[in-house]
């Protein structure tokens, strides 16, 4: 084996996903083991969802040992941490990209991670593979959009890589890595709808200062309409799902292109329920429309907070207004709404949660998420108390 890839995301050590038991696969590795198998090289996946940190040590200690590519974001930090000691004593070299360790090279190289890739996987750990399996530093040097300690003790970043240019050339992919049915199986036994995710696009150009812009920088790269319809009902054929999760930030970036996937889908007479995630400026009435027609029953929308000092803080780009104009648009068409809400951003005030609380009371969507310590239920009652 050339490569073994992880993420270190164990969901029965997750209390708060037991509870809601929506898990979906790690689509980000799945596309770099579908390039790379594509290029010959011999890759595997150890996926920690639905097994235990103690199983992947042990194949760890077992070996033989080879190269570990492990992708890492805030949530999964600790686990990432500790699966680089262990894999380093076991004789592993080991990679670590997503969007953490490209803003925190530094510590990852002290943890244990010999390279951190920054940017797009597929064609950085393309190059990096045969230098790490000849142990050549100097080979090393010349893979563009890596961090890595250099022979004398200093960190070393080499240029940025290029982005892939034509994601439509990349395989989709590599499911039949992991045991997908097992993702679709527990979503059946707790919500009686097996669902299955994919991607449109890669990257999203807007400023949010709160956002990871480490992979894919502040761009937006679009699939061609045909082949997420392709992927569909690829998807549907083989594994028979009952909904679908647009993976995208932004699925409604461009009007025209959802007009022409709901042609694609028409041709091959497919239409599968799927939510998504949009901006409310990003949603009018024929997008609206469009989505309703082909399948979505729920969108997904930043609302962040209903001050907009704290909105023009985050330099979201959206007003309170527009979202309440979004969920009403949405609830027109019969589109559930979902509204993603922050608390305790740098700088906000009291007023700024009573007016963030007044938001949810008045757009009343079907259902939000909260980042907050504190149990909205306590905020609202509170602000209750108060008006009365």
């Amino acid at each position: 084996m050339d490569l073994l890839l992880t993420h270190g995301y164990f969901l029965y050590e997750d209390p708060k996903e037991l509870q809601i038991m929506k898990p979906y696969p790690p689509l980000g590795i799945l596309y770099i083991c579908a390039h790379l198998r594509n290029k010959g090289f011999d890759v595997d996946i150890f996926d920690s969802t639905f097994s235990s940190r103690q199983q992947l040590f042990d194949i760890l200690n077992e070996g033989p040992p080879s190269i570990l590519g492990v992708y890492a974001n805030l949530m999964t930090r600790p686990n990432v941490i500790e699966i680089l000691r262990v894999a380093k004593e076991a004789g592993w070299q080991t990679i670590v990209g997503g969007p953490e360790p490209g803003a925190y090279v530094e510590e990852y190289l002290e943890a244990g991670a010999d390279i951190v890739v920054i940017g797009e996987g597929e064609l950085t750990v393309e190059e990096l593979i045969p230098t790490l399996l000849s142990r050549s530093v100097e080979a090393r040097c010349r893979v563009n959009g890596i961090a890595f300690v250099g022979n004398d003790r200093g960190i070393v970043r080499t240029p940025p890589r290029e982005q892939i240019r034509d994601i439509d050339a990349q395989p989709f992919p590599a499911r039949d890595a992991i045991n997908l049915e097992k993702y679709i199986s527990v979503w059946r036994e707790h919500h009686s709808l097996g669902s299955v995710s994919l991607i449109t696009a890669r990257g999203c150009p807007y400023h949010c200062r709160w956002c990871s812009h480490q992979v894919f920088g502040k761009t937006h790269r679009r699939r061609k309409p045909a082949s997420v319809a392709d992927e569909l009902a690829m998807l549907v054929d083989r594994y028979h799902p009952d909904m679908a999760w647009m993976a995208d930030d932004v699925f409604t970036m461009h009007p025209g292109w959802i007009f022409q996937y709901s042609a694609e889908l028409k041709i091959r007479g497919l239409r599968l329920p799927f939510e998504c995630i949009s901006r409310a400026d990003r949603l009018n009435p024929q997008i609206v429309n469009t989505l309703a027609e082909i399948g979505c029953f729920r969108i997904w929308i930043g609302s962040e907070s209903g001050s907009q000092r704290i909105l023009d803080a985050m330099e979201r780009g959206v007003s309170v207004s527009q979202v309440q104009e979004a969920v009403s648009l949405c609830r027109a068409h019969g589109i559930q709404t979902g509204m993603f809400l922050m608390w305790g951003y740098e700088g906000e005030q009291i007023d700024d949660i009573e007016a963030t609380i007044q938001h949810v009371r008045t757009t009343n969507p079907d259902i939000f998420l909260r980042q907050s310590r504190i149990p909205l239920r306590a905020l609202l009652i509170s602000q209750k108390s108060k008006v009365a």
